[in-house]
């Protein structure tokens, strides 16, 4: 088959990132195929649900690329029935997939993780590839298994494969942590933070796909992990101040003390839990990408309330 009849298959095209990726990737006029759970218009769609079906190889035999974005993901560590559903989907389903296309010789392997993989950062430290910790949460160790898994098929095949690993994604429609606190602020129950000099990594999603796309194109990344973020390190203060100017709201000048939160965390677990991950530090590096030349455009700044 022609080189310039091959496609470009993304997973997970219909959550937040994928379809942010198909918009761009359709810029460069890509021949695409799509797997979701639901159809998109103006695309050839392949339904599947990854936590209980898989890809027939047929399907693959035309594609060059994949960028497999599909996984499942939340904020708390679950047990039972959801760990399983963790496994299924970030780990089998990733290496499954990953096989099938190794034998129908797709040529790049685009595997999106997390930071999570990685694990929490120590105190005032910015993790880079190299720091790897146990992971975080059951997110972050099934992404991890994939990782392993994946980077031996990528040794024992001639696939490509690279793998990413976002910092906490903001944008248009973004979901999760983000959209709730910005909800808070709008409405007003949400408490003015302490300036507490935590460091968090960030990065918009446009730069998240350009960078995507950047791997994806260079050769000199298979079989490596890179980390995204745009550059800055925001406290969460600075992130509770921006979502008040772009709800057009006056910043105040006083905070809720540091020591009402501590107080709060002896509560309950869940409740420390929540303290922590809103006024702990987790500081990312993503010098290893930016060596090799790629650039991030936007900071948190840069937004209003659409990019939201």
């Amino acid at each position: 088959m022609n080189m310039t009849s091959k496609k470009i298959l993304v997973t997970g095209a219909n959550g937040f990132i994928g379809r942010k990726l198909l918009k761009y990737l359709s810029t460069l006029n890509k021949s695409l195929k799509i797997v979701s759970r639901k159809k998109i218009p103006g695309y050839e769609n392949i339904f599947c649900n990854f936590e209980f079906d898989m890809i027939s190889p047929d399907l693959l035999i035309d594609v060059d690329t994949i960028y497999h974005l599909a996984g499942f993901a939340h904020d708390k560590n679950h047990i039972g029935l959801t760990e399983d559903k963790y496994f299924n989907i970030n780990t089998v389903a990733t290496i499954r997939l990953a096989i099938i296309a190794a034998k129908c010789n797709v040529r790049r392997f685009i595997f999106i993780s997390s930071v999570k993989a990685g694990g929490i950062p120590d105190k005032d430290k910015c993790f880079s590839e190299e720091d790897q910790k146990n992971p975080d949460g059951l997110y972050g160790k099934t992404k991890r298994d994939a990782e392993i898994k994946l980077l031996e098929i990528g040794n024992n095949s001639n696939m490509s494969v690279s793998i990413i690993r976002p910092s906490l994604v903001y944008g248009p429609n973004v979901k999760g942590n983000l959209k709730s606190m910005l909800n808070g602020v709008k409405k007003g129950w949400f408490p003015p933070l302490p300036e507490v000099r935590n460091l968090r990594s960030m990065v918009h999603v446009d730069d998240l796909v350009l960078s995507m796309v950047f791997i994806a194109n260079n050769s000199t990344t298979d079989g490596e992990i890179y980390i995204v973020t745009d550059g800055i390190n925001y406290s969460s203060r600075e992130i509770y101040d921006t979502m008040r100017l772009i709800s057009g709201k006056d910043i105040p000048k006083w905070s809720l003390p540091k020591k009402i939160f501590q107080i709060l965390s002896l509560l309950n677990s869940n409740i420390e839990y929540k303290v922590n991950k809103l006024l702990g530090s987790e500081c990312y590096s993503s010098n290893k990408l930016r060596k090799l030349g790629f650039q991030t455009n936007k900071t948190l700044s840069d937004f209003n309330e659409t990019d939201f």
